[in-house]
């Protein structure tokens, strides 16, 4: 089905409709944000003499909404100027526009009859062959179908968007019973594609895939705290990370969501579930409820199961006493699993040492996942006909590492299955067959496919879609060409490599720059087409590894240092200067080092959601693996005939000097950290194959090796002056410390060029040069010492 989105109409304007809005507006689509009129004036707008037929009050409800979301934390757009794409009015007078839209979204209560009094006029004022779908996530889809015409019916479907729009990735789409199977296959690639949605289609049952999942595992986990005796501290330390949770874990979650949304659903699933076997799981605990009785509902009316307060150290943060319903100090959480697990990277081994610990997190663990494991295997095929889908619903809509099957792959199907049985539990009776049937795992990989086990068949299959996507960690065992501690070297087919790195949070080290400098000489030699530097963890990289500097300077090893820095200058300069083109693909945390080898690439392919910016300062230094070297040659470049070559100067230095990070990719384009040329994916998933396609698209239009630059215009004195006078009036207004300040002259004497008496033209080699002897002697320093320790001991700046 072809079809261009050009306008949506997004009907209810609250959190979820706000941001829904603004997530298509910040991909470019022209967005109609309607709510109801007012009943009543407010009191403001008695005073200033309003009245209700006025604009301004009939679209208040509306318009405070999506100012509310605008203003929100984080943001619901990846550039400012984004939300300028929506629109605001209500149903009474701006309904006829939607007319105009290829799309409406309906988004109002979740109540039944007043979704159909909305889909009344819907039908009155939409085009034949618009897409008309709800964002409910309780309401069956079919009911909302009912009564409706065969063109609505057949041009209606649930997509429930997860919170916030932006940042989970998860799209449900629950087709009705009459939706016209083209519509599905539409939305399943629009969302995919042009929303960075994975979407995931569902069946029409309660709270469809994610929620029916998440919310059990929950309430789950509720009751085995209960039954074990333990706190939320200690849930939520064994919630979190350590098992592949985002670090919110389970109670943390559930303030930032809103208990009001939890006891919602779990209320709506315990009515509707009649005849599920885990039914009575999702009844409210007593605490719950007497927290709902008591509005306490988490961050929205400001205490839930932790509570913000203000003491004499400050803001504290205080945990709810679930016995007592009482509010006391966190407690420091204390686990043999937890000291043996530390130092292990691999989640899957970390799950293994937790499902075979004998301490109460063990026995926390294996009760929880027992509950999901058990649960989510019976729920096939009545939510999903494959178990693939599950998995997919809890990584991208709650922030799970790994799916249920996922995580019960890792800890062993076989053994756990044994231990259930065990214990009594009803194993679903397809589990037992594969494992009758010789098969070990849920999922394996073949020819470098992830195929999951199909239960119909009794065979594996390849999960649907993904030959649309490159899976690193598929063919990170049949096509790693080289590998070192660092990194390593795939084949991503079609001639192209990819460098992927594999150090803790990426950090950038001596092993990594030698994989880079091997692969694009293995490259050049061998007739490869190209090269890609991009992995797929949560983070690109968070820079060179501070800790190794820090030892080296301590033990005043600056020859060494002096190599480093040496080796990764002269890497980011061979991404910049080789034969072949070389594409960094970017994403999350992508700060100092990551972001000078991402500035040297041929092209950028950054995911949209990439937080990339030289942050050295933070710690008292400047950037030398070619960072202040590349901004000064920008800001150079940046200089047209007649202007002001001090202002371009300027703005390239502050971006250095302010720590600035860019919170998108949109932004980092806005920040000139990105150029032209460069791209973004929306979806992250198709981020590699989006960089080789970059590769072979340069290759095949004739990529020719750029020559070394030897033309770069510094300001010598004329800018020296400019940024020490404002560094010094920085300081004597108590806006930066003394060190800043001289900080401050270290970076404006590499980027003006050094003491020179006027403009001249220089080389790279020569900015590389100053940037790195300024390097080195703040490596020197005390302060900034101070402020490399405490930066790696508390994870915060130290202004010293």
């Amino acid at each position: 089905m072809n079809r261009i989105i050009k306008q949506v109409a997004v009907l209810g304007s609250g959190v979820m409709g706000s941001r829904i809005a603004l997530h298509f507006a910040g991909i470019g689509v022209k967005v109609l944000l309607l709510d109801i009129v007012p009943k009543e004036l407010t009191a403001e707008e008695q005073v200033a003499g309003k009245t209700l037929q006025q604009k301004s009050v009939r679209n208040r409800i509306v318009d405070a909404a999506l100012q509310a979301a605008i203003k929100s934390n984080p943001s619901p757009v990846y550039f400012k100027d984004a939300a300028k794409q929506v629109s605001t009015g209500n149903f009474d007078d701006n309904m006829p526009q939607i007319k105009d839209a290829d799309w409406v979204i309906e988004v109002v209560v979740e109540n039944l009859e007043i979704k159909k009094k909305v889909y009344d006029q819907v039908e009155q004022h939409r085009k034949a062959g618009t897409i008309v779908s709800s964002n409910t996530s309780g309401i069956p889809i079919r009911l909302m179908a009912e009564g409706r015409s065969d063109d609505f019916q057949k041009h209606f479907c649930g997509t429930h968007f997860f919170n916030p729009p932006r940042y989970l990735k998860l799209l449900e789409i629950i087709p009705a019973p009459k939706t016209d199977p083209e519509l599905v296959g539409f939305l399943m690639h629009y969302g995919d594609l042009h929303l960075g949605k994975t979407t995931v289609l569902c069946k029409d049952t309660p709270a469809f895939i994610a929620n029916r999942v998440g919310v059990f595992g929950i309430m789950s986990t509720f009751r085995a705290m209960e039954k074990l005796g333990m706190g939320i501290d200690e849930v939520d330390k064994i919630t979190g990370p350590v098992v592949g949770r985002p670090k919110s874990a389970t109670f943390r979650t559930s303030d930032v969501v809103g208990l009001d949304t939890l006891i919602h659903v779990s209320n709506n699933l315990y009515a509707e579930l009649l005849s599920d076997t885990a039914r009575e799981v999702f009844k409210l605990p007593d605490f719950l409820s007497q927290m709902s009785a008591n509005k306490w509902l988490g961050d929205k009316t400001g205490q839930g199961f932790y509570k913000k307060i203000k003491g004499e150290k400050g803001s504290e943060i205080l945990t709810l006493d679930l016995n007592t319903l009482e509010y006391g100090e966190k407690k420091k959480v204390k686990f043999a699993t937890l000291e043996v697990t530390k130092g292990v990277d691999d989640l899957r081994q970390r799950l293994k040492a937790f499902a075979a610990s004998k301490d109460k997190a063990g026995e926390f663990f294996r009760l929880t996942m027992d509950d999901v494991f058990e649960y989510v295997a019976n729920r096939i095929p009545e939510i999903s006909d494959d178990l693939y889908r599950i998995d997919l619903a809890m990584t991208s809509g709650f922030g799970w590492e790994l799916g249920p099957f996922e995580v019960w792959d890792a800890i062993g199907v076989a053994r756990t299955v044994e231990r259930m049985e065990a214990e009594g539990r009803k194993i679903a009776k397809w589990v037992c067959g594969m494992i009758e049937g010789g098969h070990k795992n849920f999922y394996e990989v073949k020819d470098g496919m992830k195929c999951y086990y199909d239960i119909t068949s009794k065979s594996y299959k390849p999960i649907p879609g993904l030959d649309e996507f490159i899976v690193l960690d598929a063919l990170r065992g049949s096509k790693a060409v080289m590998k070192n501690q660092g990194a390593s070297a795939v084949d991503l087919g079609d001639g192209v490599l990819c460098v992927e790195f594999h150090s803790k949070m990426n950090a950038i080290g001596s092993d990594t720059l030698s994989m880079i400098s091997r692969t694009i000489e293995k490259a050049e030699s061998e007739g490869w087409r190209g090269v890609v530097i991009g992995n797929q963890a949560p983070n690109f990289s968070a820079g060179a590894n501070l800790a190794l500097m820090l030892m080296a300077a301590m033990e005043q090893e600056f020859d060494e240092l002096d190599l480093i820095i040496r080796q990764f200058q002269s890497t980011v300069m061979r991404i910049r200067y080789s034969s072949i083109p070389v594409i960094v693909a970017p994403h999350g945390l992508t700060l100092g080092g990551g972001c000078e080898m991402t500035l040297h690439a041929d092209r950028i392919q950054a995911a949209a959601e990439t937080y990339i910016g030289l942050v050295e300062f933070g710690v008292g230094l400047i950037p030398a693996g070619g960072g202040s070297k590349e901004l000064a040659m920008r800001a150079a470049d940046a200089v047209l005939e007649g202007d002001i070559e001090l202002i371009a100067l300027r703005n390239n230095f502050m971006k250095i000097a302010n720590a600035k990070v860019a919170t998108s990719a949109f932004e980092a384009k806005e920040l000139g950290l990105f150029q032209r040329g460069d791209k973004i994916s929306i979806n992250k998933d198709r981020q590699i194959l989006d960089a080789k396609n970059l590769v072979l698209e340069l290759a095949e239009a004739g990529y020719r090796q750029p020559a070394p630059r030897h033309d770069v215009r510094v300001l010598g004195r004329e800018g020296l002056g400019v940024i020490y006078a404002g560094a010094n009036s920085m300081r004597a207004g108590g806006y930066i410390s003394e060190y800043d300040e001289k900080i401050c002259q270290k970076l404006g004497f590499v980027m003006c060029g050094g003491d020179l008496t006027s403009a001249t033209e220089v080389s790279e080699q020569y900015l590389l040069d100053l940037e790195r002897e300024a390097f080195l002697s703040l490596l020197g320093e005390r302060k900034t010492l101070e402020r490399i320790q405490t930066m790696l001991t508390t994870g915060k700046p130290l202004r010293n």
